[in-house]
């Protein structure tokens, strides 16, 4: 057993877990926060992306003693005072989910893929988001609406971003 502390949506948190222990697995059954996804175990899927220190990972194959130190955000971690996130409202108004299993997955990676673009000053195209979007699967979805909310997410998060400066 392994002492394993990190910040997990802005809260530390620590536990004792076995070296062999998921960053998954240590989010959904020692912190039961079970908005992240294990889908294949084998970081196909994308069902399980989280941000770690801001960037998007696959927490299905990272160990969470090799992260200890980390801060972790989940999709529980994303909405603010009782506002969803900008991401969350654009799946939520452009139907971009069916059944839901992949969503947050989905939407994680949107978060990351819009930060990584607004912060280079490049343009967030619909076939840059499908290319992106490359490492999620979506059984349900012809992956349209999908790309629609994360359209839409851009241009709300942009308006974020100048509306803090």
């Amino acid at each position: 057993m392994t002492e394993v502390t990190m910040q997990v949506n802005g809260k530390s948190v620590t536990r004792d877990v076995p070296d062999t222990t998921l960053l998954s697995d240590f989010l959904r059954e020692e912190l039961r926060l079970t908005g992240t996804h294990v889908g294949c175990d084998t970081s196909q899927c994308g069902a399980c992306v989280v941000h770690m220190d801001g960037k998007a990972v696959k927490s299905c194959t990272a160990l969470a003693v090799a992260h200890s130190g980390a801060s972790v955000t989940t999709i529980e971690g994303i909405a603010s005072g009782g506002q969803l996130h900008p991401m969350q409202e654009a799946f939520n108004e452009h139907h971009g989910l069916q059944c839901g299993f992949c969503t947050t997955g989905m939407i994680m990676t949107g978060i990351d893929m819009v930060n990584r673009y607004q912060a280079e000053g490049k343009a967030l195209t619909e076939q840059a988001i499908r290319k992106e979007l490359e490492g999620n699967i979506c059984r349900c979805t012809g992956y349209h609406n999908i790309v629609k909310a994360i359209e839409d997410a851009a241009g709300r998060m942009s308006g974020m971003a100048q509306a803090a400066e």
